[in-house]
């Protein structure tokens, strides 16, 4: 009875409190889902760089090794023991310096021998000159026959003939004896001597005793391929790049490590014969080389520039892309301010640019920055400009206050009411009944509501 009663009495008030709070949330609702019209999309902004022609130098990197500039392989010309060794091994000698001596022992003994051979001659010469003049005055007064004469004459030109080959005899024993001291044939740096004292060398062998080399010039010989050759005499022949002569072209040498050679070197010849294992021609440069940093069989690679192109398209490398195929592309903004995909055909790097061969014209302008922003086919707003890309402006419309989002607890227990919408005035008479448990369900209405929306 009490229970029955008591909710007859407070159901009129809850609902007309209730209702006054949907309504109250309705209104609010209704505001809140009204959002804002969002601004019109800007173009995103491109830096692009308009295509130039310049005049560049054509280069090509080769790879090769170095080789001396003199070489001489110091091998014994006569038999003999070797008595000293007069160098260092490693040390700079000059032309003309000893390097060994072999016993000239032998050698001086037979040089003696040739001298004492070349008198006997020569006497001998003497007495047949005297006879032959004595019979030439005899065979007048014909006190002597013709043949007599005759023979007189003959063994005074055998006479000569003897002393002559004397002479040759005393010249060779003089050379062999100065074959005993073994001289350096060129100036330059000692290897690696074979023989020490001692050792037994004999001429008919050609005994290797060591090696000289002169590595200051030092030549580098490269390996250039004939397809390479090919396209640069096209090019030479159609007036695109216009050929240095040898002692004009520049080239610059990257040794085994990767640094730079700091000395230029220059070119001297390319052979005009194709190698047919490999399909290369040799190239030969000369390097100076005073503090002895390169030495012979070097691994380098040397980049040539062999003449100049006064026409060629420049682009920068960050406006280059590959695609899976490995082709070079790039994004061109056209006169509509479109954004078009264009393959070309980037030859090589100079400096920060690609050299391009075909594929674009000049004056036409390449993106360099923005790319990701900038799809083909997109409508963008170009800026010429070298400097650095700005930063990406922020182009997420701003979001509506908290509609989506469910009120807070102390929102729920006193939520702003607009003034028409207030609940009326509860009168004196009329049971007072706890906020919690009039606001319990209307919060929970408004909850589910608010959910649901």
């Amino acid at each position: 009875m009490f229970a029955s009663r008591t909710s007859k009495s407070v159901s009129p008030a809850v609902a007309t409190s209730g209702a006054a709070l949907l309504a109250a949330l309705a209104g609010l609702a209704g505001c809140g889902g009204a959002k804002p019209a969002a601004p019109a999309a800007q173009p995103p902004e491109v830096s692009v760089v308009a295509v130039q022609r310049a005049s560049v130098p054509v280069t090509t990197e080769l790879p090769g090794r170095t080789s001396p500039y003199l070489v001489a392989q110091v091998r014994a010309r006569v038999d003999g023991i070797v008595l000293r060794r007069d160098f260092g091994e490693g040390g700079d000698v000059k032309a003309g310096q000893r390097l060994y001596q072999i016993d000239p022992a032998p050698y001086r003994a037979a040089l003696d021998s040739a001298i004492g051979a070349l008198q006997k001659s020569q006497a001998n010469l003497v007495a047949m000159n005297a006879q032959a003049e004595r019979y030439k005055v005899l065979v007048q007064a014909n006190a002597v026959s013709k043949q007599e004469y005759d023979n007189a004459v003959s063994t005074q030109g055998q006479a000569a003939a003897d002393v002559a080959f004397g002479k040759a005899g005393v010249q060779t024993a003089k050379i062999n004896l100065g074959y005993t001291d073994v001289v350096s044939p060129i100036t330059g740096r000692t290897g690696l001597s074979l023989v020490t004292q001692g050792a037994l060398v004999q001429a008919s062998a050609a005994t290797l005793l060591t090696t000289v080399q002169q590595i200051d010039p030092i030549y580098v010989d490269l390996n250039q391929s004939s397809v390479q050759g090919l396209q640069l005499r096209r090019d030479v022949a159609s007036g695109k790049v216009k050929l240095k002569g040898p002692a004009e072209a520049r080239v610059t040498l990257f040794m085994e490590d990767g640094t730079q050679y700091p000395r230029p070197g220059t070119l001297q010849f390319t052979d005009i014969t194709v190698d047919q294992n490999t399909g290369s021609v040799t190239v030969r440069a000369i390097f100076p080389n005073p503090t002895y940093v390169l030495l012979p069989g070097m691994f380098v690679r040397a980049r040539i520039e062999q003449g100049v192109n006064e026409n060629a398209l420049l682009v920068p490398q960050v406006g280059v892309s590959h695609d899976q195929q490995g082709q070079a592309t790039a994004l061109v903004v056209g006169a509509d301010n479109k954004v078009a995909l264009r393959t070309i055909q980037a030859s090589r790097l100079v400096g920060t640019n690609w050299v391009v061969d075909a594929g674009l014209n000049q004056g036409e302008k390449v993106v360099v920055s923005g790319r990701q922003k900038a799809p083909p086919g997109t409508l963008v707003r170009a800026v010429e400009t070298s400097a650095a890309p700005a930063s990406q402006n922020a182009t997420s419309p701003q979001q509506p206050a908290s509609p989506q989002q469910p009120p807070s607890a102390q929102q729920q227990g006193s939520p702003q009411q607009p003034a028409s919408a207030q609940p009326p005035q509860r009168t004196a008479s009329a049971r007072q009944i706890p906020a919690t448990d009039s606001a319990g369900p209307v919060a929970q209405t408004a909850t589910q509501a608010a959910s649901s929306r």
